[in-house]
């Protein structure tokens, strides 16, 4: 039996991304309506780049949807209509939306001719996690359900076998939310900034510090105890892996049931209750997902989009992503085995460490990042983007520090190539060892193929 190749649908928060993303293998790319998108701040997409993108898109046999996935609030939804219709009349391949009351709208005015008529693909925001939800949004109209990320494989593919003429769309790469698929408060709580509003500060990645507490017999408040100075985060993660109850019914250890209080670096002296089962300095910070090595399961499933996360994220992130899914998917499809060296390629990308969420049954502890909040640099490190290529040199505007002597890996559309960095030049053309960082640009000996290729240090073992 052959096997239908599933969508690759890439983030886009530029141009620039979006022609990367198709330049590496996407089919089609998603990009955020300004005001409307979860991707309020840092997107680039105002209308008039909505239109340059759905235009090349179309040039090039892409699909452009538009996400308008907000969860708004009265003010937005008396503005919606006036908003969105000339994002309609430029035709974008979808619409991806979350609020019920919006699809209605929109819906409405598409049947009663006042809209092109778009395909709606149901946001993850949706949070749909099983098979009478998706028949529930078919019967509204919606064309797609983009399924919510805390479904096992096996519970996608009884979805995907109950539903059998519906889209079914899953994210395989990204970053995780603590919250169900995006409903976080956290940001709002701190900073007044609302992650359902497309404001999200990310306040499950800072460093917290959990401090030990009794009960007020007056009033049942929690009062802050000072913790045991011996204490170590490796010793109590390693004793915890032993004690608390993971996702298998395991023994709740007694301490779970405590009272800690909570207090993050920034905000000294401001604690707050929580329960938590491991005295953590990042307790709420998500692994990244990782799915790659679950393309031919979901590609057998019979999934017709696999997405990843990021527009936020740099073009380096975009084109690696983008050629890696892409190798995955093409072998999945044409019955190859799985190639473990793709795993190598996205530990180059910065991360917190990889999950594949929920997709497999694991310990709890698995899905989170207890050590950092920061991402880390693994196999290789985006150094450069390539401008020009002139009689054999390569003008490089550099993004991070690289030096002579480097394994430099060339990232191409047409092919990835590892050189060992010989010479350099600064643009006055006198050599140079070192390319200390951005902004800068230096000259390196390359082939003109290359013009346009994204640079890679490999870093040692």
């Amino acid at each position: 039996m052959s096997l239908k190749s599933p969508e690759l649908l890439l983030p886009a928060g530029s141009l620039d991304k979006m022609r990367a993303a198709f330049d590496f293998g996407a089919d089609a790319i998603y990009a955020g309506q300004p005001r409307y998108s979860l991707r309020a701040r840092n997107n680039e997409f105002k209308l008039e780049q909505i239109g340059i993108g759905i235009a090349e898109a179309h040039a090039r046999g892409k699909k452009f949807f538009v996400t308008s996935n907000l969860l708004p609030h009265n003010d937005k939804v008396r503005t919606y209509l006036r908003d969105i219709e000339p994002v309609i009349a430029l035709k974008p391949d979808a619409l991806i939306m979350a609020d019920p009351g919006l699809i209605m709208m929109v819906r409405e005015g598409m049947d009663k001719g006042n809209f092109a008529d778009v395909p709606i693909h149901l946001s993850v925001q949706a949070n749909t996690v099983n098979y009478a939800s998706v028949k529930f949004w078919q019967k509204v109209g919606v064309a797609r359900i983009i399924l919510s990320r805390e479904l096992s494989l096996e519970e996608i593919e009884k979805i995907r076998q109950e539903c059998p003429d519906m889209e079914l769309e899953v994210f395989v790469h990204g970053a995780l939310c603590i919250a169900y698929s995006g409903r976080c408060l956290l940001s709002g709580y701190f900073n007044r900034r609302d992650p359902n509003q497309g404001t999200c500060t990310n306040a499950c990645r800072w460093n917290y510090s959990t401090q030990d507490s009794a009960v007020d017999a007056n009033t049942g408040e929690a009062i802050a105890v000072k913790m045991d100075s011996s204490f170590h985060f490796n010793q109590a993660q390693e004793e915890a892996e032993q004690s608390f109850a993971a996702c298998g019914g395991s023994p709740r250890h007694p301490e779970a049931d405590k009272v800690y209080l909570l207090e993050e670096a920034g905000r000294p002296g401001q604690l707050m209750p929580i329960m938590e089962d491991e005295h953590g300095t990042y307790i709420m910070n998500s692994k990244d997902l990782r799915a790659v090595e679950h393309v031919e399961r979901l590609v057998k499933i019979g999934v017709d989009s696999l997405k990843i996360e990021g527009r936020t994220k740099s073009l380096y992130y975009v084109a690696r992503t983008a050629q890696t899914y892409r190798k995955a998917i093409d072998d999945a499809v044409a019955g190859r085995p799985f190639n473990p060296k793709l795993i190598t390629e996205l530990e180059g990308l910065a991360n917190r460490g990889f999950t594949s969420g929920f997709l497999e049954r694991r310990p709890s502890q698995d899905y989170q990042n207890y050590e950092s909040g920061h991402s880390d640099i693994g196999h290789s490190h985006f150094v450069g983007e390539v401008r020009t290529v002139l009689d054999g040199w390569a003008e490089v505007e550099v993004k991070n520090k690289f030096l002579v002597g480097d394994q430099i890996e060339v990232i191409h559309p047409s092919g990835n190539h590892i050189v060992t960095l010989e010479q350099m030049r600064n643009l006055d053309g006198d050599a140079i060892t070192v390319a200390p960082g951005s902004p800068l640009q230096v000259r390196i000996p390359l082939e003109a193929r290359y013009a346009g290729a994204l640079l890679a240090r490999l870093m040692p073992a």
